[in-house]
């Protein structure tokens, strides 16, 4: 297809991105101040040369070293290798890279740029210690805002009632003791459930009387009463009262999202799940030659526009920055808020199997549909029977639209019955997963599920040794951006306290060169960008990152420190520590 061929033979060369942006809405910051991106070095046609460096790169035939990177404009010339000599070329620009490292470009293969972008300006409660804990930090965080009105949302997001000491669903009673007239909308940190105070509810006309939808949950108390937790579908209701952002703020949000990844050392990231909106956003800022990253978009299947948008066929921008070529789909829920579709019931909450979002005829009905029109299919799927489910649809569907080609992909593929993960290389359906969504929920997990259905559980090397192409991410802003962990957590099987010792279920861990290939040679191949990105080689794109020490020889349980020193995309250094 031709959107898979190179469509341009030099991108254009990204402006700086230091700016400072202003936000009206009062829980957002008033202005922000983008982290540092570098202008580029030359603007002229001359060849940069970065000499003295510990390069790797992976190729047909494993893992590659190098010692020094020509490129020109945006295109690699050539990697000079062992026992290989630097030209005598004095119109060259030479960097010393003073024995650092350098690696391609990191890919996410998985994570959400505006509501990260977002997130960055919202209260963190991530590292929250209980229910009251985090509405301190709520409180502190909206008092730290400036020009409040009545009309303005008190929003955040990162709880995790498992982390708590009663592991119990917060409420909205707590909320209402800070908040008693201004509507809070707190995302749990799987972004499949929020959490609500009275005053957002009363606006959205919920009472105990209100059902709760399809697909969805309002959990209620013993008499009936909504306790302020929404899960999966039934967060819409709360969602479609919350006064909607303009296009200036989400384009800021987009941009402070985008910066904010350079600095981890990514260069490309697959946006799961994206608007019409959206789409043009990124076209605009690809047209402005502002973006720092590149962006490999997901269509979200229930934008209004879809079948105008499936219909218009795949997008690219000129430089490559921005590509759309997918659909997003969710199947079910999260396992934290019980919302994962599992065959047999909740280990810890008998009765209770999860939620299917979508009915499975209709579910079929819009794979069928994205993959007539010649669009990847990438569905979101966690528990066992959402995972079967997929699978089964996916077969169906690519015989009748002979589709096996375009690498549909499933999202998670979390919890997976030992005999449906020969499926994926059968299929030719990539695993897209987050590595440090293992160490996150391992003192979790097995409550859900049980130990035996763990055999199928965050299973990355039987995927692997069934042949299954696994591409990595971090599902951000659900986890930390930086791809650092996720390879300490694809490697070692542990938390960043390297917990626990000899890490959790420690015999589905990757190599280190496997984890690496995860995040940038496999995650290019889920994204159908292989052939400019993933790996470094003559006239591929010049994206690359230095790092402060080598991930393949420092310690194991110190790879999540490593420090990104430089962010390179496009041949222009768009990061510097």
């Amino acid at each position: 297809m031709k959107f898979f061929k190179e469509l341009s033979k030099r991108a254009l060369t990204s402006k700086a991105l230091t700016k400072k942006v202003f936000i009206k809405r009062a829980y957002l910051i008033a202005t922000l101040t983008l982290p540092l991106v570098v202008s580029p070095i030359t603007l002229a046609e001359t060849s940069q040369l970065i000499y003295n460096i510990n390069g790797y790169t992976m190729s047909d035939s494993g893992l590659q070293r190098f010692h020094s990177i020509q490129f020109n404009g945006d295109k690699i010339e050539k990697l000079y290798r062992t026992h290989e000599s630097l030209p005598n070329d004095q119109s060259m620009t030479r960097l010393d890279g003073k024995g650092k490292t350098l690696l391609p470009g990191l890919i996410d293969a998985h994570g959400h740029v505006l509501n990260y972008g977002l997130s960055l300006l919202s209260a963190n409660l991530n590292d929250t210690t209980s229910e009251q804990n985090a509405v301190e930090k709520v409180k502190s965080h909206y008092q730290k805002q400036s020009a409040a009105n009545a009309d303005t949302w008190v929003l955040g997001r990162g709880w995790n009632q498992t982390h708590w000491p009663d592991k119990e669903f917060p409420s909205a009673a707590s909320l209402d003791k800070v908040f008693p007239e201004r509507a809070v909308l707190l995302n749990r940190v799987d972004g499949h459930a929020i959490w609500v105070n009275s005053k957002a509810m009363k606006l959205a006309g919920i009472n105990k009387n209100t059902p709760s939808p399809a697909g969805g949950e309002i959990v209620k108390d013993s008499n009936g009463e909504p306790t302020g937790i929404f899960i999966d579908n039934a967060m819409e209701l709360i969602f479609k009262v919350q006064p909607a952002l303009s296009i200036g703020e989400k384009k800021a949000a987009l941009i402070r999202g985008l910066s904010a990844l350079a600095e981890v050392g990514l260069t490309s990231v697959h946006d799961a799940g994206i608007s019409a909106e959206n789409i043009e956003l990124y076209k605009s800022l690809a047209e402005e030659q502002n973006m720092a990253i590149r962006v490999n978009g997901m269509l979200d299947i229930n934008d209004s526009q879809t079948d105008n948008i499936l219909a218009q066929g795949h997008y690219q921008s000129p430089d490559q920055m921005f590509a759309l070529h997918s659909v997003k789909i969710s199947s079910d829920g999260a396992l934290g808020s019980r919302g994962a579709a599992l065959i047999h019931d909740y280990s810890d909450l008998p009765g209770h199997k999860g939620l299917l979002l979508y009915p499975e005829k209709e579910l079929k009905a819009l794979m069928l549909k994205a993959m007539k029109a010649g669009f990847q299919v990438n569905t979101h799927a966690i528990g066992d029977n959402a995972n079967k489910l997929v699978l089964d649809h996916y077969q169906d569907a690519i015989k009748q639209t002979g589709t096996r080609d375009l690498r549909h992909r499933i999202e998670h593929a979390q919890v997976l019955q030992l005999s449906d993960i020969e499926r994926f290389a059968k299929l030719n359906i990539v695993a897209s997963i987050q590595a440090t969504h293992a160490t996150s929920d391992k003192n979790m997990a097995q409550d859900r599920i049980g130990k035996k259905r763990l055999a199928g559980a965050y299973a990355w090397r039987k995927l692997l040794s069934a042949k299954a192409k696994v591409a990595n991410g971090s599902d951000f802003p659900i986890e930390p951006t930086n791809p650092l962990f996720g390879l300490h957590a694809a490697i070692t099987r542990q938390d960043r306290d390297n917990q626990p010792l000899g890490g959790w279920i420690s015999s589905e861990s990757m190599t280190r060169t496997e984890a690496f290939a995860s995040f940038t040679i496999d995650a290019a191949y889920a994204g159908h960008q292989e052939h400019i990105i993933g790996s470094l080689a003559a006239g591929k794109k010049a994206d690359f990152i230095l790092l402060a020490q080598d991930p393949f020889t420092i310690d194991a349980e110190n790879i999540w420190q490593i420090k990104v020193l430089e962010t390179w995309v496009n041949g222009n250094r768009v990061y510097k520590n």
